[in-house]
């Protein structure tokens, strides 16, 4: 494990890279009370969000959305991230 901060896209594509890509991703949240979330929605701003048609000025960001709580996290996952006590 590495607490290597994921800041770009580059980042989190060269971390999953060694992973089979039909492996299922989740989103663990909430450190003191661990749940997991499924990943929902990519999405990149500025993308005309005023929807004015104005030019974006500020450099895009990409964001992952979560989806609908699925559960607690795995007490495994919990500890492979060093939420346990």
């Amino acid at each position: 494990m590495t607490d290597t901060p994921l800041a770009t896209v580059g980042d989190v594509i060269a971390a999953l890279s060694g992973y089979d890509p039909t492996t299922p991703l989740r989103i663990a949240a909430q450190p003191g009370y661990p749940m997991e979330h499924p990943l929902a929605r990519v999405v990149c701003t500025p993308d005309d969000a005023e929807g004015d048609g104005t030019p974006p000025t500020d450099p895009p960001v990409v964001w992952l959305g979560t989806g609908e709580q699925v559960g607690h996290l795995p007490a495994i996952a919990a500890d492979v991230l060093g939420w346990s006590a």
